[in-house]
């Protein structure tokens, strides 16, 4: 009699962490940083591709506006994560097509 393993449950999690805004690089009176464009997304997950989707920007390399540049956009990540992760038509929920990207390990 051959017993199959069970599944790891780690292979299902897909943890996505992100904020509607951006902080700004310059400091405001009150010592502390507005709203601004860019942030950070972080995906976890034993079956994420580990290391950066994008470029890294620099800090001193902003826009007109003095915000870092974004050089994902969040609709990627979140078309990525339906189609790829959940099986969901991404153009169902976001209203068009977005490229995805290479996020989870093959």
């Amino acid at each position: 009699m051959t017993i199959s393993p069970q599944p790891r449950l780690d292979d299902r999690v897909a943890v996505l962490c992100f904020s509607e805004f951006g902080r700004r690089v310059e400091e405001n009176g009150s010592h502390g940083t507005d709203h601004g464009t860019a942030g950070p997304v972080l995906l976890s997950g034993s079956r994420v591709r580990g290391g950066l989707a994008g470029k890294s920007t620099g800090l001193m390399d902003l826009d007109a506006e003095g915000d870092l540049k974004m050089s994902v956009d969040f609709r990627q990540v979140y078309a990525t994560l339906l189609e790829n992760w959940l099986g969901i038509p991404a153009k169902m929920a976001l209203g068009t097509d977005y490229a995805a990207l290479p996020l989870f390990k093959s």
